[in-house]
């Protein structure tokens, strides 16, 4: 299945608020991506996916019941006691592996699914308590990011990326999911300590708009048992419930039966089947299987409407439609009808973005998008986000733009543009496919099995969307948007933070007003062409030289742009692109704040020949994508396509360069998703630390710190524009370019694009760079007050170290100290006193700011835990200053952080990012060549000297979030 992202051109400004992102259809449903953010978050509900129950005793793989052809790369197979397995040799990144092993059952069946996921780590026959995280880290897997599991409603599923493919890190993987089927001790004492750190995860999961989408959820499906067996668990049950319960559990429902074991990697499929065959053979199911929960009968609705009042969260309006769930099997009519109903979703979710887009929109943004839900239904959905004062407008403005593609239908030309714009993502899929990482295929593979789908290859995804699509008609998309806009509904639901005058029943007087007013067709809309492919003369090249052992070619353009280029094989037909303007936040002033935030607005304002939503028409064809932020030292643009859109990709970022617009209406609808979504920073722990940390860590510098309401509510558009067009439109410009792509070809194209703009300076100075400073020591932490659950707190606690690049064996050691002191902290805090779910450490040093860089720890926990927190954070560095660290130790730190370097370096993201700036400071060349020595040549004496001279209570800087009554 092919790893394809819903729009050619992923016009992708950085916001938490407006979701404009610009992502494909899931391949396998043809969901229409922008499935936006109520379908994302249902998700989130679901603890991060979207199953479908589709398990029962031994079901054989769905291509054996289908007329679809499953990827022949991937070698299926059953054990005679029922447990399948996927098998796929693949070598992106070569010498690693994935592995995932389902378990098809989840919350539905019991809601301690969720806690037993959690004691899998907690120890087993075999593996003692605490050592299973252990035994990896020295290893190389890091906790969280190469050893994780996730519960839904219906599945579990663990996840191993191994680092190495040697016989014994394999085997490791394999006998530690083997310990989870049947060995799991689940000892009492272990359980009890485990549930604080899962009453921590569920006061983690609680914000305002998980809330909100779990109401809508249950508005939605009600009648369905989904709606009463949220994953996480109910707070309750967790606290009380003997261990016995979770005993049984395991019994009756880890069995071989329900469980899917996959394997991708740099491996021999038929020695893995081997191997599994001897690892898995015996395990039997002990209990008799149990009978499949009830999943309830989803009530009839006509047309409603609810209202949803959430503090703290967003104002939306949903408008939806649910139907039965279809459980036939996967085939090729059933994935043609869902291609053919989604293309019109498609069209109707252009036409709503589009309005989103213009001046005194009714809505800050808006989606559409289908979905089935956990085997209870499938939702049609159209959802928008507005102003608190506006939601009547975004109502009105969804409501009647679906009935008038439901009257009028989509024109053929939209329908074509859809189907041409997934045709090239699907294309540029198939192109890359040899390269698709294992960790990709391998969470794709455990979603085929949780859809009951057949697993499918890129090349097999083009083909029958080529054959579905070749000839389809209007009449027939328009006739599929019939049927979407059937069943259960409209089913009409207000989320708003305070309920408007009359409730419900305003919202049904604003729908039924809204249902009086007659529409009339939309106008067709005129082609538009790219206008940007010629900037004037090509530049000359005045400089161009080599690095041999990092594969680089620098060049120098006459008119000062620089660009470095590293062609790479680790993607096929995949190349990235970043420009650096020079400025950035260091050129801007530290006395008063400036709208960076605004950020977003200056891709949403296209350039001056044509708006946001006309680029997007124009390059429908090609893949690209264009992104915009600030960095410290520079103004950035990204850019991510395929080796024949380069050329499309570099006019498109050099307009934005060169030809920028910044459009007041672009500007007001980013300052409009912040000031709605300002109250949920101070919802939760999580989100005042998000929002205050940064300013915080930069001794309050205005550059660094996030907008009050206030500062918001000012700001102008021409702010906006005063703030990035000279920086933009004069700084210096460097351009890196990895990816595939030959040297030659990347310079003759960006000669002929940022080289044959106008001179530009080379350099760009500034005084400010020793002025910024991490805070003063305090003997009293900071304090600042959230409000949201009385149980929640969040604490950190930060020294001051130096920066990146002017030591650079001080940086090594800095994040060994970092990962070991981290690593005490969750043996301590999280595993022996269960008090946090989150808990982490990290050392954060500035390429860019000389003698700037910190350590920080930071927690969420009770409150009452806060100052326990503290006490062991100064512990443990009094005993890092008074003792050396075990050899075990520090391997258990190095490993994982030497082999997820290795694992970035497998990737293009590694270089874009490491490459910056490496024309003007060789340091950063340094430091990509001794990355991976550095660490080696670290030493236990090393970091009791860093904690010596780093990690004492009188240089920790403390900052809290406390609930109103603590603080």
């Amino acid at each position: 299945m092919g790893n394809a992202t819903c729009g050619i051109v992923r016009l992708t400004p950085s916001t938490p608020f407006i979701l404009i992102t610009w992502t494909r259809m899931s391949h396998k449903k043809m969901e229409c991506s922008t499935v936006w953010w109520f379908l994302a978050t249902v998700s989130l509900v679901a603890n991060f996916t979207s199953p479908a129950y589709a398990d029962s005793p031994s079901v054989p793989w769905p291509q054996t019941q289908s007329d679809i052809q499953a990827d022949p790369h991937v070698r299926f197979g059953m054990l005679a006691n029922g447990m399948r397995f996927a098998i796929m040799r693949n070598v992106t990144p070569p010498g690693q592996a994935a592995i995932r092993f389902r378990i098809g059952s989840g919350s539905l069946q019991q809601g301690l699914a969720h806690v037993l996921e959690h004691m899998a780590f907690k120890g087993s026959t075999h593996v003692a308590e605490g050592e299973m995280i252990r035994i990896l880290q020295r290893k190389g897997l890091a906790f969280g990011p190469d050893t994780n599991a996730h519960t839904s409603y219906d599945e579990t599923v663990y996840a191993l990326d191994l680092p190495e493919v040697d016989a014994d890190t394999v085997s490791t993987g394999l006998m530690l999911m083997r310990e989870t089927a049947s060995e799991l001790t689940l000892d009492a004492g272990a359980f009890d300590r485990e549930r604080g750190v899962i009453l921590s995860e569920e006061r983690l999961r609680d914000t305002p708009q998980y809330r909100a989408a779990l109401e809508i959820m249950n508005s939605l499906l009600a009648g369905k048992r989904v709606t009463m067996r949220t994953p996480i668990g109910k707070a309750d049950i967790i606290s009380n419930a003997p261990v016995a319960l979770v005993r049984d559990y395991y019994r009756a429902n880890y069995r071989p039966d329900r469980a899917t074991l996959m394997v991708v990697g740099d491996i021999d499929p038929a020695a893995m089947e081997t191997e599994i065959r001897q690892r898995f053979d015996d395990w039997k199911a002990v209990d008799p299987t149990p009978a499949k929960p009830d999943l309830g009968t989803l009530v009839t609705k006509g047309e409603s409407a609810d209202l949803i009042v959430v503090p703290g969260g967003m104002t939306s309006v949903q408008v939806a439609w649910t139907r039965l769930y279809d459980a036939a099997h996967d085939t090729f009519a059933k994935r043609r009808a869902e291609i053919v109903e989604n293309l019109g979703l498609m069209v109707l979710n252009r036409r709503v973005s589009t309005i989103a887009g213009k001046a005194d929109a009714p809505f800050i943004s808006a989606g559409v998008g289908s979905q089935d839900i956990v085997d209870s239904a499938h939702v049609v959905l159209i959802a928008a986000n507005s102003e608190p004062d506006k939601w009547q407008a975004a109502l009105t403005a969804i409501d009647q733009e679906r009935r008038r593609i439901q009257e009028f239908g989509a024109t053929q030309a939209e329908i074509d543009r859809e189907i041409l714009d997934y045709h090239s993502a699907l294309q540029a899929a198939a192109a890359g496919a040899a390269t698709r990482t294992n960790t990709d295929v391998a969470s794709m593979l455990a979603s085929s099995v949780d859809d009951d789908q057949v697993f499918t290859s890129p090349s097999e995804d083009l083909s029958l969307f080529e054959t579905v699509t070749n000839g389809v008609t209007a009449a027939e998309v328009n006739q599929a948007l019939q049927r979407a806009f059937s069943g259960n509904g409209p089913q009409v639901v207000l989320q708003t933070a305070q309920s408007p005058e009359g409730g419900a029943d305003a919202v049904r007087q604003v729908y039924d007003a809204s249902n009086a007013v007659a529409v009339s067709a939309l106008s067709s809309a005129a082609d538009v062409a790219w206008p940007y492919a010629h900037f004037g003369a090509p530049g000359a090249v005045v400089e161009r030289r080599t690095v041999d052992d990092l594969d680089l070619t620098m060049v120098r353009f006459s008119n000062g742009v620089r660009l470095t280029v590293k062609p790479t094989k680790l993607r096929a037909n995949e190349v990235l692109v970043r420009e650096d303007i020079g400025g950035g936040r260091l050129a801007l002033p530290h006395d008063r704040s400036a709208p960076i935030w605004a950020s977003p607005a200056v891709v949403l304002s296209g350039v001056k020949a044509m708006d946001y939503q006309d680029i997007q028409k124009a390059l429908t064809a090609n893949i690209v994508s264009i992104d915009f932020s600030v960095t410290d030292s520079s103004f950035r643009f990204d850019g991510h396509t395929r080796t024949e859109d380069l050329a499309t990709q570099l006019q498109l970022m050099t307009a934005y360069t060169s030809d920028p617009a910044y459009r007041p209406e672009a500007f007001k609808r980013v300052q409009q998703a912040y000031l709605s979504g300002i109250d949920q920073y101070e919802a939760t722990p999580g989100g005042v630390v998000s929002r205050d940390f940064p300013g915080l860590v930069h001794s309050g510098d205005p550059r660094w710190t996030f907008p009050d309401r206030a500062q918001l509510s000012a700001a102008h558009p021409d702010d906006f524009e005063a703030l990035f067009r000279p920086m933009v439109s004069n700084g210096p410009i460097d351009i890196t370019i990895v990816g595939d792509v030959k040297v030659d070809d990347a310079i003759r194209l960006t000669a002929e694009t940022f080289g044959a703009l106008p001179p530009r300076p080379e350099t760009m100075s500034s005084d400010d760079r020793n002025d910024v400073r991490f805070p003063a020591t305090n003997e009293k932490p900071v304090v600042v007050a959230h409000k949201g659950r009385a149980d929640n707190a969040a604490a950190a606690v930060g020294a001051p170290i130096g920066d990146l690049l002017s030591d650079l064996p001080r940086s090594f050691t800095a994040n060994l100290a970092t990962q070991i002191f981290q690593n005490r902290l969750v043996d301590q805090f999280r595993i022996a006193e269960g008090a946090s779910y989150v808990l982490e450490g990290d050392a954060d040093l500035s390429s860019e700011l000389p003698g700037y860089g910190y350590a920080y720890f930071y927690v969420e926990t009770d409150p009452a835990k806060v100052a326990r927190f503290y006490a062991l954070v100064n512990e443990i560095a009094k005993d890092l200053r008074s003792h050396d660290v075990s050899p075990d130790e520090l391997t258990r730190a190095r490993e994982p952080i030497i082999e997820t370097l290795k694992h970035q370096q497998q990737g293009n993201e590694y270089w874009i990012e490491y490459l910056r700036g490496a024309q003007t400071d060789s340091r950063g060349l340094d430091r990509i060549r001794d990355n991976l020595s550095g660490y080696d040549k670290a030493a236990a004496a090393d970091i009791r000297a860093f904690a010596t001279t780093y990690f004492s209570p009188e240089k920790f800087w403390k900052f809290e979030v406390l609930p109103p009554a603590v603080r």
